[in-house]
């Protein structure tokens, strides 16, 4: 499996992730302590120096939450470019998948370095998204506002939860579709978690 992967083209690696299929499942209290374990084997893998901070957003940051059953990780690091020099090459020999990933749309930069790690079985459990703490991934740094918002509205995020059953029932095998369909909702509420938390 593993040389057939490396023999992919990055479009033909693109493809392959976006049909994964979705599943949102009902909250998992182990979700934090897998959010700390894989912290823990970062900071303990990684380059101090480049690894600044490391917080657990998205559904499974938010408790009683239903979700997709990956833990999504964002990190701050001091420095993209000795990232893809120093760590990618470390996470990649651990079997983590590796992306040069645009932040908006398709091809739009900035990019960031985002990472999947499996399980023995090969089903994802963590996204890991690593950015510098600059201006140009305000957006990114802003998913931040969103999980709180949740976490302290609890009837938001079951609007929301209600939202991503019926995105995952339509768009079961198409990643893309099912991320686009909930873009307007988090717009929504992460502007209004930032006049909240502002």
């Amino acid at each position: 499996m593993a040389g057939k992967n490396q023999m992919e083209t990055p479009e033909e690696r693109i493809n392959r992730i976006t049909k994964e299929r979705i599943s949102v499942q009902p909250y998992d209290p182990a979700w934090p302590e897998m959010f700390q374990r894989e912290k823990a084997h970062l900071f303990n893998s990684l380059p101090n120096d480049i690894i600044r901070r490391i917080e657990h957003f998205g559904s499974t940051a938010v408790p009683g939450l239903s979700a997709k059953p990956i833990i999504d990780m964002l990190i701050e690091v001091s420095s993209l470019a000795e990232t893809r020099e120093k760590i990618v090459p470390v996470l990649e020999s651990q079997g983590y998948d590796y992306f040069w990933r645009p932040a908006f749309g398709d091809t739009i930069p900035p990019f960031y370095a985002w990472f999947i790690k499996r399980n023995p079985q090969g089903h994802r459990t963590h996204h890991i998204h690593m950015i510098e703490n600059n201006a140009s991934f305000t957006e990114l740094w802003d998913r931040l506002l969103f999980r709180d918002y949740l976490i302290e509205f609890p009837e938001t995020a079951r609007e929301y939860e209600r939202l991503k059953f019926r995105l995952a029932g339509e768009f079961s095998g198409d990643r893309i579709a099912y991320t686009e369909g909930k873009t307007r909702f988090i717009t929504r509420i992460t502007k209004k978690a930032g006049i909240y938390y502002g």
